[in-house]
C-alpha cells in the first residue's frame, strides 16, 4: 500500500506509448534535446493521459545484435523507472516522450542512467521555466505591465 509522500517507483502499461497515431505525431511534431548516446524527443500529451508515456528504442544500424538492442532498452527502462520522479506531477502538463539510443557502444548502466537522468532534469528545468514565464508576476513581485 502505498503512503503519502512515497515515491512510485513501477512503470505500468498506462505509461507505455504504444498508440500508432501518438508516436507518429511524436516523431512530426516534436522537440529534442540530445546528451550523447540518448535523444529524447517530447511534446506535451494532446489528450486527457493521466501521466507521462514513454516509448524506448534503439537503432539497428547502430547495435546489429538484437540481444545487445534489448540490453539497452532493459537498461533505459530501469533507469526511466527509478528516476521518473525528477518530472514532476504536480502540475497538468504530460509528455509524450522517446528516448532513442544513438550510441554504437553499450553504455554500462551507471553511465546510462546519469545521461537519462540529465535529460529528464533539462525537461523538468524548461517546464518550470514555461510555468514561470506565463505567470503574470513580474520579477519583484508585482504584477507586469502587459
Amino acid at each position: 500500500m502505498k503512503k503519502e509522500g512515497q515515491k512510485n517507483f513501477s512503470f505500468p502499461k498506462a505509461e507505455k506509448l504504444t498508440s500508432k497515431k501518438l508516436i507518429e505525431g511524436l516523431f512530426k511534431n516534436s522537440s529534442s534535446f540530445y546528451l550523447h548516446p540518448i535523444i529524447l524527443k517530447y511534446a506535451v500529451s494532446a489528450r486527457e493521459a493521466p501521466c507521462h508515456q514513454v516509448l524506448f528504442t534503439v537503432s539497428k544500424k547502430s547495435l546489429k545484435r538484437a540481444v545487445d538492442r534489448n540490453l539497452i532498452k532493459r537498461r533505459m527502462r530501469e533507469a526511466y523507472r527509478l528516476n521518473k520522479h525528477v518530472l514532476s506531477d504536480k502540475n497538468d502538463t504530460f509528455y509524450n516522450l522517446a528516448f532513442i539510443y544513438t550510441g554504437s557502444k553499450i553504455l554500462l548502466y551507471k553511465e546510462l542512467e546519469h545521461k537519462l537522468t540529465g535529460l529528464l532534469q533539462r525537461l523538468e528545468n524548461l517546464n518550470n521555466m514555461e510555468k514561470w514565464q506565463n505567470t503574470s508576476i513580474g520579477y519583484w513581485g508585482s504584477p507586469s505591465l502587459q
